[in-house]
């Protein structure tokens, strides 16, 4: 038999209703002399006889009729509530709570998110968005995305992007009366758009090349606090502007914006769904999880993009 973590107790009232010690081994597929210690362990902690025992007969004392009334109902319940749990339908049901960043929900709505909505039409995504790194277990969420490097290091984290590049990049207008920068150093000369953090720091452009970094520290023209704003910014010409490749794809496609400095941007490691622990997922998360394995990280498609 399989034990449930109450051996003691479970015993206690097999031999109660069998009035035997040996017909409560047959019950619960224990030995006699595992059912005698389990219930003189529990008499030893209770410091009260429970069963009255002679060679013919066993049968409980008055302190035993009433612990058995009083934990009797109490494991039922328990048993009860372990049954409900094992008997609930395979297919996940329910709401998986993840938190997010805007734009990564955007990345990977249509090939992940999307694809598990499908097969599972049991299922319910609430999605919160915010910049901050919020305490997923804290604030109520069964999981996060972030960037790998954002990623508490005491969570279990898998890929769900291939890597991503940041690019500086220009309007042909902007470039058109100010020149291209070739070297980091130059964007000292230029005006930027730049990105205002969550904690109020302005974030300063990490460019690298063939081991050599810089943090680029450009004047800023205009400060914003949303990528979509700074893009909409750069696109006009207002400056140059630090943005995710992927982000900008259908504007560096059609001409609106230029990169510029492109060996300083180098890719850096994508995306990770992350959560505490690996034993006993809710159902939901346990689903998300398989489908990642089964799609494996792959470049992340625009929406819209054919199938």
């Amino acid at each position: 038999m399989r034990r449930s973590g109450f051996t003691e107790l479970e015993a206690v009232l097999a031999v109660a209703r069998r009035g035997s010690f040996r017909a409560a081994a047959r019950e619960l597929g224990m030995s006699t002399t595992a059912i005698s210690a389990a219930v003189a362990g529990l008499e030893a902690r209770l410091q009260a006889r429970l069963f009255n025992r002679t060679t013919r007969s066993v049968a409980l004392t008055e302190a035993g009729q009433r612990y058995v009334q009083r934990i009797a109902p109490a494991l039922a319940e328990i048993h009860g509530a372990a049954e409900e749990i094992h008997s609930q339908p395979e297919a996940p049901a329910g709401t998986l709570r993840i938190n997010a960043p805007s734009e990564t929900v955007q990345m990977i709505f249509e090939p992940l998110l999307l694809e598990f909505l499908r097969r599972h039409p049991q299922m319910r995504l609430d999605i919160v968005t915010e910049p901050r790194l919020v305490d997923i277990v804290a604030d109520g969420f069964d999981a996060g995305i972030r960037l790998a490097e954002s990623v508490p290091q005491d969570m279990v984290a898998l890929p769900i992007s291939a890597d991503l590049r940041l690019v500086v990049v220009g309007s042909p207008a902007y470039f058109a009366e100010h020149g291209r920068p070739r070297t980091p150093d130059d964007l000292a000369q230029h005006q930027s758009i730049r990105l205002r953090l969550s904690h109020g720091g302005i974030y300063r452009w990490e460019l690298e090349r063939r081991g050599q970094s810089v943090l680029a520290d450009p004047p800023g023209r205009v400060v914003l606090n949303e990528m979509p704003a700074i893009r909409a910014a750069a696109c006009a010409g207002a400056g140059l502007a630090f943005l995710s490749e992927w982000h900008i794809a259908d504007d560096l496609a059609a001409g609106r914006l230029v990169r510029v400095l492109e060996d300083w941007c180098p890719p850096f490691p994508g995306l990770r769904l992350y959560y505490p622990g690996r034993r006993h997922l809710p159902p939901g998360l346990r689903a998300l999880v398989a489908l990642i394995h089964e799609l494996r990280p792959g470049e992340p498609r625009r929406a819209g993009a054919g199938r």
